[in-house]
């Protein structure tokens, strides 16, 4: 398993409800084919360098994890379907595996 991180952010309106489903969905798809989540981090709410679909500011969470590299096309698509997720990345660390 190859070590990532994932960062993404959520509207800083949304409730509490939306975000901790969205992170439970997030997790879920890494854990269930096999991955590991190491660590997950609230960065809270940070100003955007430009407005996205309107927003100033986003609710952001940083989550590093080890999966399969198979996993990751998943883990995308599940980023790219849900309407609560406005950007996100995942970068790999070869320096954490």
């Amino acid at each position: 398993m190859k070590a990532y991180e994932l960062l993404y952010f959520v509207d800083p309106a949304a409730t509490e409800e939306i975000r901790a489903s969205v992170s439970k969905r997030i997790e879920g798809a890494v854990v269930t084919p096999g991955g590991v989540v190491d660590n997950v981090e609230d960065w809270g709410k940070r100003k955007l360098a430009y407005d996205i679909d309107g927003l100033t500011e986003g609710d952001y969470i940083l989550i590093d994890f080890h999966a399969d590299p198979t996993q990751i096309a998943e883990l995308d698509r599940v980023l790219r379907i849900n309407d609560n997720v406005k950007r996100h990345m995942i970068v790999r660390r070869p320096d954490k595996d």
